[in-house]
């Protein structure tokens, strides 16, 4: 059993959990995930990790509340414990292998989408560490679903805010807030890695090839065992099928196939909405007779 040390409300929804996994803290790098189950009858939730503690033995994941799993996962409380905590799992980022000296010669554009930002923080922590200048850039629909802006603010460079209604910062995409920086301001980057929804990263990737960018993306593709056996997580990379959990999680945003992955990601939808359904009516009390809720 996983043991939950810390549990915070980020945004409405959006919680934060730091759990005490020690052997997973001291192996854990940048871009790497986890996979969890609530309890023994759970379904195995993928999660990238957020932030890692080796000295405390601790690993941050942040979860939103969409489905009847991230529900159960959310619901949980400080105390508490999670009965699976696999990994970590898939590639550390590409830079963590890099030489520090050439490192130093770069300078990226992190872009986060919703609770992408979450996983975006350990990798602009890691690269601060290691003397490297990152810029992020923040999206959201309205400042109330922002999260993690003061932390990231701590270790990036600059650090740029957009959201849909303007209610915070720039007003609009962060595919325009890309545009901006680029054309107007005329920044240069080496590289740009984005994390969010997959419909942002698959407009940032057709953004930043305008430009002749490399950009790296991390995909949350569907998962059941994470170790490569089940292939529920295959995408189609440069015209070749790769799993996520083994392969990746990162790849080369120009070369994936999105639109593919985005129909794979909702081949399950009416499934889900059922199960969640379900969830609800049985914490409103009810109890289906005639085997329903099966």
């Amino acid at each position: 059993m996983y043991p939950i040390l810390e549990k915070r409300l980020l945004a409405e929804g959006i919680w934060l959990m730091k759990v005490l996994a020690p052997r997973v803290a001291r192996s854990a790098q940048p871009g790497q995930f986890v996979i969890v189950r609530v309890d023994e009858h759970g379904e195995r939730i993928p999660l990238t990790i957020s932030d890692f503690d080796a000295a405390e033995g601790s690993v941050t994941i942040v979860t939103q509340a969409i489905g009847a799993s991230t529900r159960k996962i959310c619901a949980l409380n400080e105390g508490d414990a999670l009965a699976d905590f696999a990994g970590p799992l898939g590639h550390p980022s590409e830079f963590v292998k890099m030489p520090v000296e050439e490192l130093r010669k770069r300078r990226y554009l992190f872009v986060a989408g919703g609770v992408g930002t979450a996983p975006v923080y350990p990798q602009v922590k890691w690269l601060r560490e290691h003397g490297v200048k990152a810029d992020v850039i923040i999206g959201a629909k309205t400042r109330d679903m922002l999260i993690y802006t003061d932390a990231m603010r701590a270790v990036a460079e600059n650090l740029h805010i957009a959201t849909d209604d303007g209610s915070e910062g720039f007003k609009g995409l962060v595919t325009a807030l890309i545009g901006e920086l680029i054309e107007k301001e005329g920044r240069h980057y080496d590289e740009c890695v984005a994390i969010g929804p997959m419909i942002m990263m698959k407009f940032v990737a057709l953004t930043t090839k305008k430009y002749a960018l490399k950009t790296t993306v991390s995909l949350n593709a569907l998962m059941v065992d994470g170790t490569g056996m089940c292939g529920a997580c295959r995408v189609t990379v440069g015209g070749r099928t790769r799993f996520t959990c083994v392969d990746g999680p990162e790849f080369d945003a120009h070369e994936v196939d999105f639109d593919e992955a985005m129909r794979r990601q909702g081949m399950y939808r009416t499934q889900e909405q059922r199960a969640a359904a379900i969830e609800a009516e049985r914490e409103a009390g009810h109890v289906c007779k005639i085997g329903l809720d099966k």
